[in-house]
């Protein structure tokens, strides 16, 4: 159990620090490129993750799964052969992929952007593409061969490449931005259609990485091998089709947010024409890049700690403890809202802040964030409610129930972007996303006859607590300005600490006066409390 907990940390450890790495480097990029050209960026990228989702197929989880369940046969010869058909495999959908989004670029291109558009080029947008295209001939490989070695219950390769892959994307990108502006004379648009290829290069770090902890462990791992049973000679056939089946919910689960972000890609722009609402601001870039970035930063904070739980929850199904489900149900709702909501407050009530700590002072850009920072709410809820159907084996309505919110995100985006826009944007990600929430949510009632009359009152208690943190800070925030403003990037940190150091003291004090802090994240918060005096 103590390496299981240890590989699991180990993960957890290098995923978050790759994630917070990924918000930290647009601050140096934003500078260098400016509002005008950070959009471009993200034309590229979301296309790039769709494509990638489809071209890893959700292959590397299920293939961990596949080798944990032969090793512990004692058959280390069907993994190591699964894992040579696998990569190449990969190397195969990778290519392809990348053949795919290189050649469709221009049509891609030409439906984003629109025919008055003021800000990019339909040539703009084709480069950036092709150029991020090519890590798909990598990043596949990669990801598959991680999850040989978590089949191993063996984290740590996962964990350093991912780290060090991210190391590398970021210093190629910020290193070769800067080359291209202040040395070679470049324009931003130039330097962004560098910086996509960032993606292959910090992919080949991972890949050395790998190979490091692959010449290290092979011994050991031959060992293994010749001393394997007889091998159960199962056809690689069976085994791909099976695969294949584990995979698809996984694969809608990784790329809920993308398809979401796709379709704002594909009708944002020529809603915005349509509607008679011109802008010489990339509000589609502000969107889905610069304000996005922020809103998953409590994602981050809240889905660690639910997705924890899930685990629980497959083992208590699959022994019929109906009762433990439910109460682990009762705790990932909980954890949740406790952690997510007051991120969510504290940041909306000071997004002109943080906006021009990242970026710069945009009375536009905080005013996007702070209409777009609830529904990290719902960014965190989904996952976990379609975990908790994976963990209760009703897979194929995460398809169905992801697929009808996308259908309503399709189908109001034009309408309410025409109207509202970028509120409109967000209004229908909004509905699409609660409709997908709802649905998981019957099911799991129905399934498991899940009721709970106290997850209701803790609701309850917590909104209230988040109330009186916002209370809180809204009277910090009108006692600062009386003292401070936001003239510069410090001035404007300062502000966020010292606001959003008296949030956090409130509901930290409020969750442990009251006991809730220590009923949702166990004894380690509560020998804290004890010590404090609660």
């Amino acid at each position: 159990m103590s390496s299981l907990i240890k590989g699991t940390a180990i993960l957890t450890l290098g995923l978050f620090l790759s994630k917070i790495l990924g918000v930290i480097y647009i601050i140096p990029f934003y500078s260098m490129v400016g509002e005008d050209n950070i959009g471009l960026y993200q034309y590229a990228y979301i296309p790039y993750n769709l494509m990638l989702a489809l071209a890893i197929s959700g292959a590397p989880i299920a293939f961990s799964k596949f080798t944990a369940k032969y090793n512990s046969l004692g058959d280390y010869e069907t993994g190591r052969r699964l894992l040579k058909s696998g990569l190449l495999t990969m190397m195969v959908t990778g290519f392809i992929s990348f053949l795919l989004l290189y050649l469709f670029a221009e049509p891609l291109a030409r439906i984003t952007i629109s025919e008055d558009e003021l800000i990019y080029s339909v040539g703009d947008v084709t480069e950036a593409i092709r150029w991020v295209s090519f890590a798909l001939i990598v990043v596949p490989f990669m990801s598959l061969w991680r999850g040989f070695f978590q089949g191993y219950n063996y984290m740590m390769p996962t964990a350093v490449s991912q780290l060090v892959e991210q190391i590398v994307r970021i210093i190629f990108l910020l290193g070769g931005a800067f080359a291209v502006i202040y040395i070679f004379d470049g324009t931003p648009k130039t330097a962004i259609q560098f910086a996509v290829l960032s993606a292959a290069v910090g992919a080949l770090g991972g890949i050395v990485t790998l190979g490091y902890f692959w010449k290290k462990k092979k011994p050991e791992y031959n060992r293994l091998l010749a001393n394997s049973v007889e091998s159960y000679d199962v056809k690689l056939r069976d085994m791909y089709k099976e695969i294949v089946i584990y995979a698809i919910p996984v694969i809608f689960l990784g790329i809920a947010n993308p398809l979401f972000q796709f379709v704002d890609l594909m009708t944002f722009n020529r809603a915005m024409s349509s509607g008679g609402n011109v802008s010489e601001i990339d509000l589609l870039g502000i969107l889905n890049l610069t304000a996005h970035k922020l809103v998953m930063i409590p994602v981050m904070l809240a889905t660690g700690f639910s997705m924890a739980l899930i685990p629980l929850i497959t083992k208590h199904f699959t022994r019929n403890e109906h009762l433990q489900v439910s109460r682990t149900l009762d705790q990932s709702i909980q954890v949740l809202l406790f952690l997510t909501l007051p991120a969510v407050i504290g940041m909306t009530m000071l997004s002109d802040e943080l906006y021009h700590v990242f970026y710069e002072v945009s009375d536009v850009g905080s005013e996007i964030l702070a209409h777009y920072l609830p529904v990290a709410i719902l960014f965190s809820a989904f996952p976990v409610t379609a975990s908790i159907l994976q963990g209760i084996n009703k897979q194929k309505w995460i398809i169905i129930n992801l697929s009808t919110g996308l259908l309503l995100k399709a189908i109001l985006n034009t309408p309410l972007i025409e109207r509202f826009e970028t509120d409109g944007a967000i209004a229908a990600t909004i509905i699409g996303y609660l409709v997908a929430i709802g649905m998981n949510m019957l099911v799991i009632v129905k399934t498991m006859n899940y009721r709970s009359q106290m997850v209701g009152r803790r609701v309850i208690l917590i909104v209230i607590l988040n109330l009186i943190m916002a209370g809180a800070v809204y009277l910090a925030m009108s006692g600062l300005d009386l003292f401070l403003g936001m003239d510069n990037k410090f001035l404007s940190m300062i502000r966020i600490i010292l606001i959003g150091g008296v949030g956090a003291v409130v509901y930290g004090y409020l969750g442990l006066k009251t006991g809730l802090a220590q009923k949702l994240l166990g004894s380690k918060i509560t020998k804290i409390s004890r010590k404090l005096g609660f």
